[in-house]
């Protein structure tokens, strides 16, 4: 199998690589990294980092992941949009390293191309927060990548 190949690997195979390379992310940028037994609340891991005036930082952390472009969601039920929650987004392209985005849930306060809010009423799927990554909107998804979200937090 070739580095990067990333069209050989299943659906269950690209999420879990997506969530390990997010905790490792987090990881390398001085994070602890709790991962939690069920994912029954939307909730794939737990971000903490001490501050230096003595104040904790936690984070709850959800994880999507898409080969190249696509939408990905996360149901309204499960992803309220509050200070702490941040959903990391890793696209594979393919033949190429993994890319990381974190977003923070309060970014989906102002929906535009990229975010986006599907409330579905009176239709059979649930309200969710979504992601609409293309081409087109990779300029509205830079301003998200990880090394310079992370930082901020």
């Amino acid at each position: 199998m070739k580095k990067y190949a990333w069209s050989e690997l299943n659906s269950l195979q690209i999420g879990k690589y997506a969530e390990y390379f997010a905790k490792m992310e987090f990881t390398q940028y001085g994070f602890d990294v709790y991962s939690s037994e069920v994912d029954d609340r939307g909730i794939d891991f737990v971000v903490r980092k001490e501050r230096t005036n003595a104040m904790t930082n936690y984070y709850d952390i959800q994880v999507k992941s898409v080969r190249e472009n696509g939408y990905v969601f996360f149901p309204k039920d499960k992803f309220d949009l509050r200070q702490n929650l941040l959903a990391t987004v890793v696209i594979f392209p393919e033949g190429e390293m993994p890319q990381v985005y974190l977003i923070p849930s309060l970014a989906w306060r102002t929906t535009d191309a990229l975010l986006v809010s599907h409330d579905y009423k009176g239709k059979k799927s649930d309200p969710e927060w979504g992601l609409n990554i293309s081409k087109k909107n990779m300029p509205l998804l830079e301003r998200f990548a990880f090394p310079e979200k992370v930082k901020n937090l």
